[in-house]
């Protein structure tokens, strides 16, 4: 994209009052929170836990190992983008910001690809979609900083 027609679609999302680094702190903190909220409920059988993970999960043990990983690194994500964004003030040096958000973005990606091969149809076309949206919105917080 040249620079003229960057400009042009900038400032059309502008005119709209769409700041894309906001749209993306905000993005990430809802879906990260919805995405906490939906681990929990995995992690107390609300959610059969057979319907994620690509359905490869064949045990309670498993199930609690694979969720509480899970659910720490989405605290951690979390916390990232409540720092980003200034809702924590907390100083991190802008290097390791950018640095770990690439880290998101990256593992997002990881986590696109396992959607897709997934065996369940439910993060197939449901958590494929979420987690590229994810991805983009970590890339343009890392590309900003």
């Amino acid at each position: 994209m040249d620079k003229e027609k960057e400009f042009q679609v900038c400032s059309s999302l502008d005119s709209i009052g769409i700041n894309m680094i906001t749209f993306s702190q905000y993005g990430l903190i809802i879906i990260l929170s919805f995405f906490l909220v939906l681990h929990v409920c995995i992690l107390t059988k609300m959610i059969p836990y057979k319907n994620v993970w690509g359905g490869r999960l064949n045990s309670d043990k498993e199930m609690y190992q694979f969720e509480i990983v899970s659910i720490l690194i989405n605290l951690f994500f979390l916390f990232i983008i409540l720092v980003q964004s200034e809702f924590l003030s907390i100083h991190f040096p802008k290097s390791m910001m950018t640095i770990l958000l690439w880290i998101m973005t990256v593992l997002f990606l990881f986590n696109t690809y396992g959607n897709i091969i997934s065996k369940s149809k439910i993060e197939l076309w449901v958590f494929t979609p979420i987690t590229i949206i994810l991805a983009v919105f970590s890339l343009i917080l890392a590309l900003t900083i």
